[in-house]
């Protein structure tokens, strides 16, 4: 059963929402305002969605929304009276996987959810892949950095240098970049 943390900032009572969910078999498992610690709320009730009912989503919710989404990911679902499109942008690129204007309709309310998690599921393989590319670039320029350290040290090629660095990675059964890191630290260390 999914579980949704259900958070309501509007004037209209929420009443008709939660048994809709609960009827669809959604677990409902807070209703709160969003004056809420939102981060502290998702990681206390960890769950699987993020809905907030919001009639205009302030500056306020949409720092919380990012902090949930750096440290707690979660699909995030926004139903709002909000039609701008530069909130909606905002709302976005903070980490809202679904911005719904203009009411909650029960009956869409299981599509809605899965597009949401759908969205999220994608966003966070994107972002990992991105993290790692980002890993391996950096990985790549220090080995870079070793290989010409080395080159100046052992005045020798950049192919000998590469050839030096693989040896001693597999006599100390470490990573290429394990050994570049210890080339960097030694020539830091030595002031070079």
């Amino acid at each position: 059963m999914m579980r949704i943390l259900l958070i309501d900032d509007t004037a209209r009572k929420l009443g008709r929402l939660r048994d809709s969910l609960s009827e669809a078999g959604f677990e409902v498992l807070d209703e709160s305002g969003l004056s809420v610690d939102l981060p502290a709320r998702v990681q206390e009730c960890k769950p699987d969605v993020v809905l907030i009912d919001c009639d205009s989503p302030g500056r306020d919710v949409m720092e919380q929304v990012c902090m949930v989404t750096r440290d707690l990911p979660r699909p995030i679902v926004m139903f709002t009276d909000e039609h701008d499109q530069g909130v909606m942008r905002m709302a976005i690129q903070s980490g809202v996987s679904a911005y719904i204007v203009e009411g909650i309709q029960s009956t869409r309310l299981r599509a809605i959810l899965d597009v949401a998690m759908a969205r999220f599921e994608t966003d966070q393989r994107l972002r990992t892949e991105l993290q790692e590319r980002e890993r391996q670039l950096n990985e790549r320029k220090r080995i870079e950095k070793a290989k010409g350290l080395l080159m100046k040290m052992k005045n020798c090629d950049e192919a000998e240098a590469h050839t030096l660095m693989r040896r001693q990675a597999m006599s100390r059964q470490q990573k290429l970049c394990q050994v570049a890191e210890q080339i960097i630290a030694m020539s830091e260390m030595l002031g070079n």
